[in-house]
């Protein structure tokens, strides 16, 4: 799908949502075939929505496909998606970094830290954690090695769905540690709902960041959980206007961006709800 619109558009919450979503229409529920998700996201790189990263995701098993769909204008800024195991990391490193239509903007994946050792200088590395059971800990290890995080927050089974408890302890937790983190899976909307399908209780990407702000102001972890619970879209909305700018900037310091294989979708949810002021110039 095309993201809304063509030109530009300014958003009645400023530095809250710029930036927020990389692209990951390779991945389910979408999974557009590479060419597809290429073309889509040429488009969308052509219409410059503030509201998108830039960001492509893609597996390490389908960097050879990517790069031989690469034409000369192309100039891709990857979000490499690999296993953090130096055995599978290092050739997909490679191989991404000697092409001259590829920017490797960030990588991310399940492992162990230190096999982001091998990212070059200024790439982040972002690892993964399974938010149950004594994922503090894992959280501490990811610190003391100066990275970021990673959290699911759905999938295509239940049991990859996390609690408002167990999703705002962890927005909780990295705000008090100072770890980054970015989100990936089941943020199809700005708010929680249900999905009619599956069932499933979705997370909203609205009030994932709420709860970032929510942390970063020095909320007490109940506080940071309940937001997540919210269904009042009015509420959300109102809270997320009245956020100052430097409580948004500190927010995004601490949420860094979610991936979402529609690239539409999040741009119509907050179109919808009054945060993006559709077809008017953003002033950054």
């Amino acid at each position: 799908m095309d993201l809304v619109g063509s030109r530009p558009v300014a958003m009645s919450s400023g530095s809250l949502f710029i930036h927020l979503v990389d692209d990951a229409g390779l991945f389910p529920p979408e999974e557009l075939a590479m060419p597809d998700a290429l073309a889509r996201h040429r488009r969308d790189e052509a219409a410059h929505h503030p509201l998108l990263t830039g960001r492509f995701l893609c597996p390490a098993a389908r960097c050879e496909e990517l790069l031989r769909l690469l034409g000369p204008a192309d100039r891709i800024r990857l979000g490499l998606i690999s296993p953090l195991d130096r055995s599978v990391l290092h050739p997909a490193l490679g191989l991404v970094t000697a092409d001259p239509h590829v920017e490797l903007a960030a990588v991310e994946g399940v492992g162990e830290p230190s096999a982001l050792d091998l990212l070059p200088d200024g790439v982040p590395g972002y690892v993964e954690l399974a938010i149950r059971g004594d994922w503090v800990a894992s959280l501490k290890d990811v610190a003391a090695a100066g990275r970021a995080a990673k959290v699911r927050c759905g999938g295509q089974r239940a049991e990859l769905f996390p609690t408002p408890e167990q999703l705002g302890g962890f927005v909780y937790e990295c705000a008090r540690l100072g770890v980054p983190f970015k989100a990936t899976a089941g943020l199809h909307h700005a708010m929680p709902h249900r999905d009619p399908e599956t069932g499933f209780p979705h997370h909203g990407f609205l009030t994932l960041l709420l709860a970032a702000c929510r942390a970063v102001a020095g909320a007490e972890r109940d506080d940071v959980v309940d937001i997540l619970r919210c269904t009042d879209a009015g509420a959300a909305v109102a809270e997320a206007r009245a956020i100052p700018t430097d409580r948004a900037q500190a927010a995004r310091r601490l949420f860094h961006a979610y991936g979402s294989c529609s690239t539409r979708e999040p741009i119509e949810d907050l179109h919808a709800l009054g945060l993006v002021d559709a077809y008017r110039t953003l002033q950054l």
